[in-house]
């Protein structure tokens, strides 16, 4: 499994360079036909390279990504260790060791019938491009099983906050800044104004939601204008959302299309709306109880699970109906950041765990 885990993070896959992640796939590609004595379809869309094995009529989707958020040369500052029983390198967590747990546990069942695993190569980026294939497939499943790394402690994932993403632009009008601004129509005005009436929004939504599971509206990027000495005919606000539920979800989404500039003559354009539906615990409920059920008979000690903000594609087919447990592959921490590693001694249980839940949902 180690050897297996270097191979992939050796090979860097940044989300934005498609000749790298074209790159990755072909070595994925490899390693899977290994561990699952065939081939993937190799589907490229956009130019982005996804890679999906399918064993008969598809009744458990195994989902994950080759893509990382490192940009090329990454291994030059954070290269491939493994030390103490702990691999470091980019993407080692955020998902390649859950790839790995993921070959590895299928290699070990007598039959695939009824298995068909996807990997995308662009959920880092928002998933623009497998989002369809993620939801054909998951149409026709019963399960779908989530090789993302785990949360804290290695907790599953019950529970994921759904997403939603806004570019709120405000459209003024230029006037020369020192001769006649009173001529103008402040945008970056409009858009301070647009940005103030978001701070209050996510609290008309949430009546009533417990405190560590609520929705947030956070203002991120801004801009406005395009000189110094003009007055700005246009700004943008990005806002990042993030949701418990879908109601919470189409009532920041109506409350946002609401927004007014009180600027004379600004007007404001929304654009964007929600990405991902949230993971709601009434669809992982029952995978959870089975997994949990199957992990003590396995003795690895009791199954925990956790809610987190981020989103991953197990929103795209719990939003569908299809039961969906995520946060399955490795135990570590550090997902994006300087400290990103997994814990090599918990890759095999982590793997048997799925071995065990994928034959008994698959029969």
């Amino acid at each position: 499994m180690v050897a297996d885990l270097r191979e992939l993070v050796v090979c860097e896959s940044f989300s934005a360079d498609l000749d790298a992640v074209a790159r990755s796939a072909d070595v994925v590609a490899a390693q899977g036909a290994r561990h699952l004595g065939a081939p993937p379809e190799r589907l490229v869309v956009d130019g982005v390279t996804h890679l999906r094995w399918t064993f008969g009529t598809p009744k458990v989707l195994l989902l994950g990504h080759h893509d990382t958020v490192w940009p090329m040369g990454s291994l030059a500052t954070h290269p491939w260790s493994l030390e103490d029983g702990v691999a470091r390198g980019p993407g080692v967590f955020d998902m390649k060791a859950g790839l790995v747990q993921m070959f590895h546990a299928l290699a070990s069942l007598p039959s695939l019938e009824g298995v068909c695993v996807l990997v995308t190569g662009d959920e880092e980026v928002g998933s623009d491009t497998s989002r369809a294939l993620i939801e054909e497939t998951a149409r026709q499943c019963a399960a779908t099983f989530v090789l993302e790394a785990s949360a804290d402690g290695g907790a599953v994932k019950t529970g994921r906050k759904g997403t939603s993403a806004y570019e709120l632009v405000v459209h003024g009008r230029a006037a020369h800044s020192g001769l006649e601004p009173e001529k103008g129509v402040n945008a970056a005005i409009g858009a301070a104004h647009v940005t103030l009436a978001l701070e209050g929004l996510a609290a008309e939504v949430d009546a009533g939601a417990p405190d560590d599971w609520r929705t947030t509206v956070t203002p991120t990027m801004s801009w406005a204008g395009s000189t110094t000495n003009t007055v700005p005919a246009q700004a943008t606000v990005c806002v990042d959302v993030r949701v418990p539920t879908l109601d919470a979800q189409q009532a920041v989404d109506a409350a946002v299309r609401r927004l007014d500039v009180p600027v004379p003559g600004a007007r404001l354009e929304v654009r964007g709306g929600p990405n991902r539906p949230p993971l709601e615990n009434a669809s992982s409920a029952g995978l959870f109880e089975r997994a949990s059920a199957i992990a003590a008979r396995l003795g690895i000690g009791p199954l925990r699970s956790a809610r987190v903000g981020g989103a991953s594609d197990g929103n795209f087919t719990a939003g569908l109906g299809c039961p969906t447990l995520d946060g399955l592959g490795a135990v570590g921490g550090g997902a994006h950041a300087d400290d990103e590693h997994v814990v090599v001694a918990e890759m095999a249980p982590r793997a048997r765990l799925l071995a065990a839940l994928v034959e008994e949902v698959a029969r």
